[in-house]
């Protein structure tokens, strides 16, 4: 079963406290998922493979380390594109994907209406970015699609999830692991997390 990881910091809780606020502006909130986000990438990456590396300091030669595996990051639009210039700041190297879902209004369930990954996919450490994972649906969705396209090393890093949508991501996918920066309580009658923060499309993009 893929491993769920609740990224705790005090920097994480107070910024957290100030996103849900419904009276954050639409500025504040996105500098906010951004900061989290970045904060939260140390852990998303910490076992990322290394290999050796020769540098000569203006002291002397020692042994160093470079990644091994690139990263893409891919996030899910609209929302997860929030997250993407954050993490670019710290891994300036990692290519870009895009995955585009609609709900089907009969069938309910996710289709695939935009799919551009990179070539090398399946050479690369995968992070799939929503800020919210509600039902699972749309992410459990996307990494099929990611995994139909060759990659094998996936991660999915959420800011708020709910417990419905991990459990549905684990059981779909039991090889991804799954990073949050908040465990909320659960979903309401209208699938929204609560407590939440609302419709981060919406508040990431001023759309409300």
């Amino acid at each position: 079963m893929g491993k769920l990881t609740v990224v705790e910091h005090p920097l994480i809780a107070h910024k957290m406290s100030i996103l849900r606020d419904e009276k954050t502006p639409v500025k504040e909130f996105r500098e906010l998922i951004g900061e989290i986000a970045l904060l939260m990438t140390a852990e998303v990456t910490k076992d990322l493979p290394l290999k050796k590396h020769m540098v000569k300091t203006p002291i002397a030669e020692t042994e160093g380390a470079l990644i091994e595996r690139q990263v893409a990051l891919v996030p899910i639009l609209r929302a997860g594109l929030g997250i993407v210039d954050a993490l670019m700041k710290i891994i300036p190297a990692a290519k870009i994907g895009h995955v585009g879902l609609y709900r089907d209004p009969e069938t309910h369930k996710p289709v695939e209406y935009y799919c551009k990954l990179p070539t090398d996919i399946e050479q690369r450490q995968v992070i799939v970015l929503d800020p919210m994972l509600a039902t699972g649906g749309s992410a459990a969705a996307a990494i099929d699609f990611i995994k139909q396209r060759g990659a094998t090393k996936i991660k999915l890093m959420c800011i708020v999830g709910a417990p419905q949508g991990v459990k549905a991501v684990q059981e779909a996918h039991p090889d991804v692991d799954i990073y949050l920066a908040s465990l909320d309580e659960g979903l309401n009658d209208h699938a929204y997390i609560v407590p939440g923060l609302g419709d981060a499309g919406d508040r990431l993009f001023g759309t409300m």
